[in-house]
């Protein structure tokens, strides 16, 4: 769609949207990126936002009133909006963080209104969080509309992809011992019954997978845990029969979707149920009797689901050989397309990285969309390239020259994977090299980190940013987020972020999974961000307690070309060396020919 089109459209939506806030008598529409299962990634049924505003990123909140639109998101994707914004009658506000407190503020300043939000996409905790800012301005808050069905022409229906169990070897614990373990942490907070919603912890609890959502190997359904029984809501005809008997065997009934909130309204009355306000809706809830106790605890699966087992970390480390491989292919080939002066653009790269991913054994989907951004396009840290907007890296004719940065990864049978690397495309400045070399101290300076079992993640954030903080730079995202088990990508409760809430579930325990990506970005000019994940592994115990370090997973060699060696001190020239010899070592039994090649010239010592 070119920009006038999308303007038009844009501008069109909105005018819709306040026609139908008109006939219902609301002075305000929040729009959230959120659906029944409060999950970041959407099925395209629940993508009002984007659909309103034309911004499809992760994050933000679109809020109209009669006279203005605005849409908060945060700075990882500030650069992004405002180019798809641009000309349009939304305005971007710039929030500190996807908090959302600032929203919060500004709804609170709109006056004495009826402010409306779909209450069966709302979160309870941020239900609440609305209403409480409305009523410092006198307004109250509306939740029993989806205005989106009287304007979204042809809106998508429920997904219902087929639903499959995994294979027993994937899994440390059978349905029945996962069932087992959240009953008795359910049982241990003196509830009986519990309502999830959260599709990560459903799949884990089941030990399902589907695809309804893009990126993400889970399935829309609801699961109500009862003392003895469960029942699972799906979309009719996803689970197939066989599956359904085998369920049933270990206590699990299959129920249509549309049955969830009338079975919740079933719960005896006289119950307490457990539910998580943060991965509940407040429609959710509202279904339960009256007289039903809530009882508002985090859902057990989220810590559970979070410490992979030895069995599953064993399988992620096979994982990370075959991705470390495809993408031995992925750069070998860039090497020589470089050299042949090929035509190569943004999309060539993701073309060719997936296909190197989809080769291997075991590859079930990308993890998400990949991020392949060049010189200035890497300085937005969620940049995706689009067919009628992207860079070219290589035109064939000139010589290429710049920074190019990838940030990709792959679902597979046997684990998650997540990894950015940037490559020199011909010769650096000697400020993109210092750049490069300051995200890479500040990456070894984490994955060396020694710290005590519990530590949170921002005492560990801090950790990454000092030597970038050094020569005063910044960067506006955490330095990493919980990684799934051939689950999401993006997965708590833990996190090494400033952000993070000091709570008991954040604490760093083992078998988390985290992501390790420290990043410089330059407006205009270019952007670094070096990544690798890390498993959290016991490493002794004596009169202070007991100590966690990081194991590193991620398996690719990191562009010494674009490292200035002279900035990095011997320990860290030692680091590098030891994870390329592993890297190499690890990798080679998996590559030949050119990949094979270009790997053990990737993997030569740093020269000093």
């Amino acid at each position: 769609m070119d920009a006038s089109n999308r303007i038009e459209t844009v501008s069109a939506r909105i005018q819709a949207l306040r026609e139908a806030m008109r006939r219902e008598g609301l002075g305000c529409w929040i729009a959230l990126s959120s659906d029944p299962h409060l999950s970041e990634y959407l099925p395209a049924r629940w993508q009002a936002r984007a659909w309103l505003s034309g911004f499809g990123g992760s994050a933000g909140t679109l809020v109209v009133t009669p006279g203005e639109a605005r849409l908060f998101t945060d700075a990882r994707y500030w650069v992004d909006a405002q180019a798809v914004l641009e000309g349009t009658p939304i305005a971007l506000h710039r929030a500190a963080s996807a908090a959302g407190l600032e929203l919060h503020e500004w709804v609170s300043q709109q006056g004495a209104i009826v402010a409306g939000v779909d209450g069966a996409s709302v979160a309870v905790a941020m239900a609440r969080s609305l209403e409480a800012a409305l009523a410092r301005g006198g307004s109250t808050l509306r939740t029993d509309l989806d205005l989106m069905d009287a304007i979204w022409p042809g809106r998508p229906g429920l997904p219902g992809a087929p639903v499959r169990e995994r294979e027993p070897r994937y899994e440390a614990r059978t349905r029945a011992q996962k069932l087992e373990a959240v009953r008795a942490a359910v049982q241990a907070e003196g509830a009986q019954w519990h309502v999830v919603s959260s599709l990560d912890d459903i799949a884990w609890i089941l030990g399902l997978r589907g695809s309804d959502v893009e990126c993400n190997p889970v399935f829309v359904s609801h699961l109500l845990i009862g003392p003895e029984q469960a029942w699972l809501f799906a979309a009719e005809g996803a689970v197939a029969p066989g599956l359904a008997r085998t369920l049933l065997a270990d206590g699990v009934a299959v129920r249509p979707y549309a049955e969830a909130l009338p079975a919740l309204a079933k719960v005896p009355e006289q119950a307490v149920l457990l539910a998580d306000p943060r991965r509940t809706t407040l429609a959710t809830l509202r279904a339960l009797p009256q007289t039903v106790r809530v009882l508002e605890r985090v859902n057990p699966s989220v810590l559970l689901k979070s410490r992979k087992a030895p069995s599953e970390l064993a399988h992620v480390r096979e994982t990370m050989e075959q991705d470390g491989a495809a993408l031995c292919e992925f750069f070998a080939w860039l090497e020589g397309a470089l050299a042949r002066r090929e035509r190569i653009t943004e999309l060539t790269i993701d073309e060719h990285v997936t296909g190197a991913r989809a080769r291997r054994p075991g590859f079930v989907s990308t993890s998400f969309a990949t991020i392949a951004a060049f010189n200035a396009n890497g300085a937005s840290p969620h940049y995706r390239a689009t067919p009628e907007s992207h860079a070219v890296i290589c035109d064939g004719r000139t010589e290429p020259r710049g920074l190019l940065l990838v940030d990709s990864g792959g679902q597979y049978e046997g684990g998650t994977t997540d990894i950015t690397r940037v490559v020199a495309v011909g010769e650096l400045s000697a400020e993109q090299r210092r750049d490069c070399t300051l995200v890479l101290r500040g990456m070894i300076q984490l994955s060396r980190t020694r710290f005590p079992r519990g530590t949170r993640g921002p005492a560990l954030d801090a950790i990454a940013r000092a030597p970038i903080w050094a020569e005063g730079i910044d960067y506006g995202h955490g330095t990493g987020h919980g990684v799934g088990y051939f689950l999401n990508v993006h997965e708590g409760p833990q996190g090494i972020t400033p952000h993070l809430a000091p709570e008991p579930q954040t604490a760093m325990e083992p078998g988390m999974i985290t992501s390790n990506e420290p990043g410089i970005y330059r407006p205009g000019r270019w952007g670094v961000r070096i990544e690798n994940l890390l498993a959290n592994v016991a490493d002794g115990e004596g009169e202070f307690g007991e100590f966690l370090r990081f194991e590193t997973l991620t398996l690719c060699p990191i562009d010494v070309r674009c490292i200035d060696a002279s900035l990095l001190r011997g320990d860290e020239i030692d680091w590098l060396d030891r994870y390329h010899e592993s890297v190499r070592e690890r990798l080679l039994p998996h590559v030949q020919g050119a990949a094979r090649e270009w790997l053990e010239r990737a993997t030569a010592p740093l020269a000093r």
